[in-house]
């Protein structure tokens, strides 16, 4: 292989561990970034699937201590119990809708134009909601009731249109319930976990038949990309909301949304 494709492979993997968390969609930045850099074919197929699991497992090296308390405190601590309950029921809509939908989702909606589309309706939504959203009255995931959970289940569910962003949704999702916004944010990781190792399972089931040996160290290449700059982009956002709103990610949104759209519609 040559040396380009090594450095797609690290360019891509960081724009996917910059962008998973950050509620500015990493699907649409893979999407346009694998645009511009020529990544496309069955290897970018199973290479975007497959870094995203670098994202998610920084989340599981930055919490560790966390998560093992809940499994480990699920039999005689309520808090640990409310917290897996909450997960779990945030989870479910997105893994019912995602088997559902996931062919229709990949073969229709998968373009650059509904990603400009989402990018810049979604920021015109984090501007909203920032604005007008109710005041804090939830500080903790283990506060979460069930139907809150729930509710924040289906707001994940919008990020099923690429563009719109996973976190994003179910950030803003929270915040519009009366969640915190360091505790919307970090119910946003962990909910990631299940979501995105479903997801991730799920894919690479369907696309089995174009998994390739030889595409294994560029594949490696990106997820350790990818898990490296998600550690430093998580660490970061959990310091930044604690003292900022998300407006200026809204802006970025309209603001990069709005590039495209010129871009590609030039194009065309």
């Amino acid at each position: 292989m040559s040396e380009q494709i090594f450095l797609q492979a690290i360019i891509l993997g960081i724009v996917e561990g910059v962008t998973e968390f950050l509620p500015v969609s990493s699907t649409g930045h893979l999407i346009v970034a694998g645009e511009f850099l020529g990544f496309s074919g069955p290897l970018a197929t199973v290479f975007d699937v497959v870094i995203q699991l670098g994202a998610i497992l920084a989340i599981c090296v930055l919490y560790a201590r966390k998560l093992f308390g809940v499994a480990f405190g699920l039999v005689d601590d309520p808090a640990a119990r409310n917290f897996a309950i909450a997960i779990l029921i945030a989870f479910l809509p997105a893994a019912v809708l995602g088997f559902l939908l996931h062919d229709f989702i990949k073969q229709v909606l998968f373009s650059p134009l509904v990603v400009c589309a989402s990018l810049i309706l979604g920021g015109f939504a984090i501007l909203a909601i920032e604005r007008w959203r109710p005041e804090p009255r939830i500080g903790a995931i283990e506060s979460l009731t069930p139907l809150t959970s729930l509710k924040i289940g289906l707001f994940q569910c919008l990020a099923m249109i690429p563009g719109v962003s996973r976190s994003g949704a179910t950030i803003l999702g929270a915040l519009t319930l009366g969640v915190d916004r360091k505790t919307a944010a970090e119910f946003s990781f962990f909910l990631a976990i299940p979501t995105m190792f479903g997801a991730t399972a799920l894919d690479l089931w369907k696309n089995r038949h174009i998994l390739n040996p030889d595409d294994s160290a560029v594949i490696a290449l990106g997820f350790v990309a990818a898990f490296l700059s998600a550690i430093v982009v998580v660490r970061w956002l959990v310091n930044f909301v604690s003292r900022h709103s998300f407006a200026v990610f809204g802006w970025y949104r309209i603001l990069f949304g709005a590039v495209l759209a010129v871009h590609f519609i030039w194009l065309a």
